[in-house]
């Protein structure tokens, strides 16, 4: 059952959880499932609802998940080495943060398969080339609804966090899991448990008026 915390306190408190789930405590299907329907109630693009969700409890997939995760490890780094980042207005804030969550990253390399659930958000259709728009509207739509499942399993003391480093090995999870890797597309893998402690707070972030911009650049 969620709780009664306010929508502003979920989306400012959702935070990524690593160190903190619980990994020994199941989270029930029903729950699950309760978190997906509301999902369901995103926003969809064109109203293609052409999303669908993997949801990985069984011990052995996440196993095999979790082993194929840390072969994607350089692979993905590589990639997220090449994105820009913020120009801070604190750096010495920012990098203490950044190293912060880089640690904890690190550490969950090698338990990411003790979470209780994954879950692997897909769209129907592959996305090939340099179409922007379409892929801002494919993707946009499932993002959207993945985001929802995280707030709502927030909301009933679920901590999860957004990976995308399995992507580097794609088709070798969806032989894994059975997803038809020709028609269907990944997304993210989302590990989730629930937490110990309370590790839901609201983050250091820079300014405002850094990042925002009215009526033009």
């Amino acid at each position: 059952m969620s709780s009664d915390l306010s929508a502003d306190h979920v989306l400012r408190t959702t935070r990524a959880v690593r160190k903190r789930l619980d990994f020994d405590r199941p989270v029930p299907r029903e729950v699950i499932r309760e978190c997906l329907d509301i999902a369901l109630q995103a926003p969809t693009g064109s109203n293609r609802q052409n999303w669908h969700f993997v949801v990985i409890t069984d011990e052995a997939q996440r196993n095999a998940i979790g082993d194929l995760y840390r072969r994607a490890i350089g692979a993905a780094q590589a990639d997220v080495r090449a994105l820009t980042r913020i120009d801070p207005a604190d750096a010495d804030t920012y990098e203490a943060q950044t190293t912060r969550v880089n640690n904890s990253a690190h550490w969950f390399f090698d338990h990411v398969q003790r979470s209780p659930g994954m879950l692997i958000p897909c769209i129907s259709g592959r996305i090939d080339g340099p179409w922007r728009m379409a892929t801002a509207s494919h993707v946009g739509s499932v993002i959207q609804a993945a985001w929802s499942f995280m707030l709502a399993a927030r909301a009933r003391n679920i901590g999860s966090v957004w990976t995308t480093v399995h992507l580097a090995l794609e088709e070798e999870a969806a032989e894994i899991l059975g997803i038809p890797y020709a028609d269907v597309m990944q997304v993210a893998l989302i590990p989730f448990g629930y937490v110990v402690g309370n590790p839901f707070k609201e983050a250091e972030r820079e300014p405002l008026d850094l990042v925002t911009h009215w009526d033009r650049w």
